[in-house]
């Protein structure tokens, strides 16, 4: 089979499509040909293994998987002696992150439990675009905080895989959304209900005199200081993803910031599950939720389509294309 071979920790120039084994499903495994595959912010920290959390689970010289790539769709060909739930010529969809990641090739393999049944209703790029971006996003909205409607939400980074989602989950629970992100992303994220719009280029939404009951950081360079100035009594910080320095930052310093006053303030990890990928993907099918598909690729230029995410270049979610024979 073909895959985009990940053999060595770097940039997108050491990565190279070649053949590979197709891999065997272990006992509670299925095989999975995989139609299309998102690209997320995971694949470019791992790629270039500066983290050294993504080298003690993954290979600390290099790596241990064959392939990047962890949020797929496809079609279910062969299934191990313990799955109970999928057969063989079922559309799935899921995050196989805590498997062995290979998304970026024409087969992979995948544990029962991280697929969710793909409906006929969304395509497969669809399906692709939802297991991280949207569980994370919605998993910030819905789980940190019980949103009223009426309540003022912040998201900072709203326009790529995750604000985007961010943005149609607090609009869905009724609250009055600000979005930040560069100008040229503006169209787009009023469009999918931004009521307000900062561009971070321009202005620093934490030095104004706005406040909000939430604010969901995307994409976090602020101090929690400043976060924390920015809140309501009773705010709520959410932090789906930041630098290094604001990650442990928060981590270190949220839960006693929070401990000593009314505003929490905590990064959220994501938690894969089918019953929210389901509930997504029904919100899709309702019409009620849109995933954003950037550009798509085919998977000869997989290597293309992570460099386009590392530059920030991304309104929505970046798309792999496979198409195995």
């Amino acid at each position: 089979m073909k895959a985009v071979l990940f053999e060595k920790y770097g940039t997108t120039d050491d990565l190279r499509l070649g053949e590979a084994e197709k891999p065997k499903p272990k006992a509670r495994e299925v095989l999975v040909k995989i139609r299309a595959t998102s690209v997320n912010s995971w694949d470019w920290d791992l790629l270039k293994g500066t983290m050294w959390v993504n080298r003690m689970m993954f290979g600390l010289r290099k790596p241990r998987i064959l392939a990047l790539g962890c949020d797929i769709a496809g079609v279910v060909t062969e299934v191990g002696d313990q799955v109970e739930r999928l057969k063989v010529g079922d559309e799935v969809f899921g995050d196989i992150s805590g498997g062995a990641w290979g998304g970026f090739a024409e087969y992979t393999c995948a544990q029962e439990k991280m697929l969710a049944t793909k409906s006929k209703d969304i395509t497969f790029q669809q399906a692709a675009a939802i297991p991280q971006a949207a569980l994370l996003a919605l998993q910030g909205v819905r789980d940190k905080r019980k949103l009223q409607p009426g309540q003022q939400v912040i998201i900072d980074g709203a326009g790529g895989g995750v604000g985007t989602f961010a943005i149609q989950f607090a609009k869905l629970f009724g609250a009055e959304v600000t979005a930040v992100d560069s100008r040229d992303k503006f169209d787009l994220m009023k469009s999918l209900g931004a009521d307000h719009l900062i561009d971070y280029q321009q202005q620093d939404f934490t030095q104004l005199d706005d406040r909000y009951d939430m604010i969901v950081g995307v994409v976090g360079y602020h101090s929690m200081f400043d976060y924390k100035r920015v809140l309501k009594p009773g705010g709520t910080y959410a932090m789906l993803g930041a630098s290094v320095p604001v990650l442990l930052q928060t981590i270190f310093l949220g839960p006693l910031i929070s401990l000593f006053g009314s505003k929490s303030l905590g990064p959220v990890g994501l938690k894969p599950n089918i019953d929210d990928l389901d509930y997504v993907q029904k919100l899709v099918i309702e019409g009620k939720v849109t995933p954003i598909l950037d550009k798509q690729f085919p998977l000869e230029q997989a290597a293309e389509a992570i460099q386009h995410l590392g530059d920030n270049k991304t309104l929505g979610k970046v798309v792999v294309n496979i198409l195995s024979g």
